[in-house]
């Protein structure tokens, strides 16, 4: 089960990187007509539009995004039946339809179905496409029905298990509906307290890949906060639109590359080289971009009590700036380059201050990570025991060699294929299913300059890359195709 979140968790990563072009646009449309939002200029409208189509449709794209990352390969009716599934789920169970069902005036439908199409919907009904997928795309119909095997029945198939959903959602939904609004509303009646609690468990959560849930309540229009949506398109309240966002900020930029050159500095004198190299592409990635995985997987299972204390200092980020309601928002994460484009949205307020914010806990950061490592002597990257690295040469690979290289490595360090099962990737990580975990060479992968290794399980292994992810694994599966 906890190997299947993850899959989900991997799988809500290909939507989500949708959201950046959508920043993009409305931020620069916001620039162009600050004062307007779009109505005294035509390209500023045609941009801030263009961005609203993205996420006023971020359920779709969940849909058909988990639908294509959870089937057993990654084929394009597995997506359409995400959709498929989509659309029929929210048409049987839109309010029009249940006030027909139910024969009483639209008006008296519950208002549980006016937000039938949200990323919850949206992602049930990738799950439900991705086992139809699983199930039915490579079964034979008799002769004259043959049309409709395989794939094609795919599509078919989520169709009418959606309507049996529907049927089940069609009582249950006011209910699940109604637990997760009490949920969201009890953390944002909590105010500055509620947007700490949730910076907090949002990082905690992170190894598990169960954030995506957490952040489907509160930044995304599951309950009704959208708090993503709605700074961007300004249609909140100053001050409190994009206070589940403006806190990650201080901690993005300048929290965690803060902690990487504390790491760097308290390690080993014959180790620094490495770190350097590690710690400097980590802290960029972290600063501009606000991927911050390379970073926390360099210390997360190394120095557990440090990453509960990055959870805390998370938490405490979020809460400080919700309290003075220093308000900005990001599309995909925060990064300077969301933090720029979102500058002159109309309802950022006081945005400078996060900068201030993150200046102070950079100083917080690299002290406390610093003395607590030192302290504690926690084994950060770079103040490993020495035999951990004996017989392990670091890759040396540059230009288009490097991803081939490093893979390659990877590959004879999992146990090439007759121990590899699958491969699999998300943002930042290389997800492997082996046979037999004591046949996987943990240095000889690390020796890659890999941030980190964590064993998920007796069969489960993720290899964190970064951002080239992507790069590596297209090359690891062209190795185990031809080896």
């Amino acid at each position: 089960m906890k190997k299947y979140f993850q899959r989900l968790g991997a799988s809500l990563m290909l939507p989500v990187a949708v959201l950046p072009a959508a920043a993009i646009l409305m931020g620069i449309g916001y620039w162009i007509d600050h004062d307007g939002w779009g109505a005294g200029n035509v390209l500023a409208a045609f941009l801030i539009k263009a961005g609203d189509s993205i996420l006023g449709n971020i359920a779709i794209l969940f849909a058909v995004g988990v639908a294509l990352g959870l089937a057993k390969e990654r084929d394009g009716s597995a997506a359409l039946s995400g959709l498929v599934a989509f659309l029929v789920v929210t048409t049987m169970l839109s309010s029009d339809t249940v006030a027909l069902l139910q024969g009483i005036d639209v008006a008296n439908v519950d208002p549980a179905f006016d937000k039938i199409k949200n990323a919850f919907i949206g992602i049930l009904s990738g799950i439900i496409a991705s086992i139809m997928y699983n199930r039915f795309s490579h079964v034979k119909l008799p002769d004259f029905l043959a049309f409709f095997s395989g794939k094609r029945l795919v599509p078919i198939m989520s169709a009418v298990a959606m309507l049996f959903i529907s049927a089940i959602l069609f009582i249950v939904w006011p209910i699940v509906y109604g637990a997760l609004v009490s949920f969201g509303e009890g953390i944002s009646g909590l105010g500055a307290a509620g947007a700490g609690l949730y910076g907090f468990f949002n990082r905690l959560l992170i190894p598990t890949g169960l954030h995506h849930a957490l952040n489907a309540v509160f930044w995304f229009d599951t309950v009704g906060i959208d708090d993503i949506k709605n700074f961007w398109s300004s249609s909140g309240e100053k001050g409190v639109t994009g206070m589940y966002q403006a806190g990650f900020f201080p901690i993005m930029m300048f929290g965690l590359p803060a902690a990487a050159l504390a790491m760097y500095h308290t390690a080993k004198t014959k180790r620094k080289k490495q770190v350097a190299s590690l710690m400097l592409a980590a802290a960029f990635a972290s600063f501009f971009t606000g991927v911050t995985e390379p970073i926390e997987f360099a210390f997360m299972f190394l120095a557990p009590a440090l990453y509960v204390v990055h959870a805390a200092l998370t938490g405490l980020s979020l809460f400080i700036a919700a309290s003075f309601q220093w308000t900005a928002g990001f599309g995909f994460s925060a990064g300077l380059i969301d933090y720029i484009l979102s500058l002159r949205i109309p309802i950022a307020n006081m945005p400078l201050m996060l900068l201030l914010q993150g200046l102070v806990f950079g100083v917080i950061y690299y002290v406390l990570f610093r003395f607590l490592i030192l302290k504690f002597n926690l084994k950060t990257p770079g103040r490993e025991d020495d035999d951990e690295y004996e017989n392990n040469d670091t890759l040396v690979a540059t230009g288009d060699q490097k991803f081939h290289a490093m893979a390659s490595q990877i590959f004879t360090g999992l146990g090439g294929n007759e121990n590899i099962r699958s491969v699999d990737n998300c943002a930042t990580r290389l997800r492997v299913e082996v046979s037999d975990m004591n046949k996987v060479d943990q240095q000889l992968i690390k020796s890659t300059g890999v941030p980190g290794i964590n064993v998920v399980g007796a069969n489960n292994i993720q290899v964190i890359v970064g951002t080239s992810v992507q790069f590596v694994a297209d090359e690891l599966n062209k190795i185990r195709k031809t080896n």
